[in-house]
């Protein structure tokens, strides 16, 4: 598990050593940290290991020395060299990374004797899930709105809360959009530039896919987006990072929907849980235990690709609702 330690990882490491003892190995750039969780783990566990994954030789050592074969990653590399070391030698891989600029490169990797899943997690992951659904049952869809709302009092890791102030500054695609989500009524969520509203115009040739984000509170999500041309400079997204690792407004509960159309039909689907980086690492553990029970074919494959791993939202618990429930529930 590359990033183990961290927010999503010492779930995914606690998740899988339960089902997999003594198979896990915890591991990144601090060995202390990844040896510590593995202590934690007792007879589960399967020691600890320091990589980088911008170091491949070292990752490559790693990849013997410990016998691995499917490998995690809860940290994102700087470009598809890791996925291509270890698709190379056989290795499954497992990404819950959301930049598309990285997963379109390891789209493009061919491996014959292993599998890479990407697009696991929340979003992109579960979203990726409900738009299929949605898209499956229209036969189609011109077009598909993702809607994500996070809960501003989860303490994600540090590097979570970088990327999405980067994005924050990124260019995005789309207009604000009135959203009923489950639970917590209507809410005004804003483009940002997750990786499902790319994958899926790949993945389920769909022309118009837009992924809003809005937080749990609403004062909070107008003043994040106000700030957006001013995030642009890089001392501001320093100052801003700082301030979400610092201050936990609100609650860690979270909710996604996918909305899909075709002519004058609509289909929605959506779910609410709480602590999405723990439901982040939950999905990562379902596909790693598909991959170590061989029940994924070979190749790159975004979660949606894989008819196996459908039943994700079920097998966590989690309820998804229907366009009319939503509506009913939420106003």
């Amino acid at each position: 598990m590359a990033g183990g330690y961290g927010a999503v990882g010492v779930h995914v490491v606690e998740t899988v050593a339960g089902w997999f003892p003594g198979r896990v190995v915890p591991a990144g750039r601090d060995l202390a940290r990844a040896a510590r969780l593995a202590g934690t783990l007792g007879a589960a566990g399967g020691g600890a290991a320091r990589v980088d994954v911008a170091d491949a030789a070292g990752f490559a050592r790693v990849l013997e020395e410990h016998a691995i074969g499917v490998v995690v990653l809860c940290v994102e590399p700087p470009d598809a060299t890791i996925a291509r070391l270890c698709l190379s030698r056989g290795v499954h891989l497992v990404d819950v990374g959301a930049s598309d600029a990285l997963l379109a490169q390891v789209e493009e990797l061919e491996p014959a004797n292993a599998t890479a899943v990407l697009s696991v997690g929340v979003a992109p992951g579960l979203t990726n899930l409900l738009a299929r659904r949605a898209c499956d049952v229209l036969g189609g869809a011109e077009r598909i709105d993702l809607t994500v709302l996070l809960g501003a009092g989860e303490r994600h890791g540090a590097d979570a809360v970088r990327w999405t102030v980067a994005q924050l500054a990124a260019h995005a695609e789309g207009s604000p959009l009135r959203v009923a989500l489950p639970g917590f009524g209507a809410r005004t969520a804003h483009p940002f530039p997750f990786s499902d509203q790319h994958s899926l115009r790949r993945t389920l040739g769909v022309p118009l896919v837009t992924t809003r984000l809005c937080l749990d509170s609403a004062p909070l999500t107008g003043a994040l987006f106000a700030m957006r041309r001013a995030a642009r400079h890089a001392g501001v997204r320093r100052a801003l990072t700082g301030v979400l690792s610092r201050v936990h407004l609100g609650d860690d509960r979270f909710a996604v929907r996918a909305d899909a159309y075709l002519g004058g039909k609509h289909v929605a689907y959506a779910l609410a849980g709480r602590a999405q980086s723990r439901y982040t690492a939950l999905v990562a553990a379902h596909v790693t235990r598909a991959l170590l029970g061989g029940g994924l074919p070979p190749g790159v494959h975004h979660l949606d690709q894989l008819p196996a791993l459908a039943s994700i939202p079920e097998d966590l618990g989690l309820v998804v609702e229907d366009a009319l429930e939503i509506d009913r529930m939420s106003f």
